[in-house]
């Protein structure tokens, strides 16, 4: 029977799978370092009390990439290329959604606007990111070999989306709340659909790397569409509500430092 647990410990135990699926976290991970990293060195003088927090963010994605590829070395693994079809993040940026690589590659200041756009976007990512690792953690907390580091790693997705509604509400409350709205629903309908199509592709990977049948592959490409279906009916409507978080101030303590392994 297939299910989300049957399917990841398939690919947790293959080691070709396992190298594909940490190589493209890990990946997405350093890259979202690097963006908030960017974004803390460029945040404009009127939101400089916003740049710890967002180095703070950098800092624990820049954790999550070393956590992937550490699991890969215990494994005796090394990286490797991620698939194009498969960069998530890329793909956003290739939609329009956040803000643009070349923008943050300048020296120049953003404004305040770029600034309620980056924790726009964030706060629909890293309700996909929240979503995804409590689905790990309930099925694998307590795998011996991933369950401390995804733990670890779902703790932060959870300190990053309540940062996101935090800063949102301030910003919202200080004017910027239509500019928000709008760009939260933009940033949800183009997620849906890019992780439809990562999703799709991932799989394709995967499938090819485990040789499943064609039926099986048909099934699962037909269970990421019945998703991308719920989602385009009114399921993105979870990814752009704000609300106050019960974690306040997620980001405002040291970095964690990651587990030995």
């Amino acid at each position: 029977m297939l299910s989300a647990r049957s399917l990841f410990q398939e690919i947790v135990d293959s080691d070709d799978t396992f190298q594909l699926f940490c190589s493209i976290a890990a990946s997405g991970e350093t890259q979202g370092g690097w963006e908030n990293g960017r974004i803390a060195a460029l945040v404009p003088e009127s939101m400089r009390d916003l740049a710890p927090r967002i180095t703070r963010h950098g800092a624990d994605e820049d954790k999550h990439g070393r956590l992937f590829n550490a699991l890969l070395k215990k494994r005796q693994l090394d990286p490797v290329p991620v698939p194009p079809e498969t960069d998530y993040t890329m793909l956003l940026e290739q939609r329009g959604i956040g803000l643009a690589h070349e923008k943050l590659r300048r020296d120049e200041r953003l404004t305040e606007h770029d600034i309620v756009v980056y924790l726009s976007h964030s706060r629909v990512t890293e309700q996909r990111a929240a979503d995804q690792m409590h689905m790990l953690v309930k099925y694998f907390g307590d795998h011996p070999e991933l369950g401390k580091a995804i733990r670890m790693i779902s703790d932060d997705e959870e300190n990053h989306l309540a940062y996101c509604h935090e800063e949102l509400l301030r910003l919202a409350a200080a004017g910027h709340g239509r500019t928000i709205q709008r760009v939260l629903r933009d940033s949800a309908l183009a997620e849906i659909r890019v992780h439809r199509d990562v999703s799709l592709a991932v799989m394709a990977h995967m499938g090819q790397l485990l040789r499943w049948s064609k039926a099986r592959s048909v099934v699962l490409a037909a269970g990421i569409h019945a998703m991308y279906a719920y989602e385009r009916l009114g399921g993105w409507r979870r990814m752009v509500d704000l609300r106050m978080p019960e974690r306040r101030g997620a980001l405002d303590g040291p970095v964690t430092t990651a587990p030995a392994f």
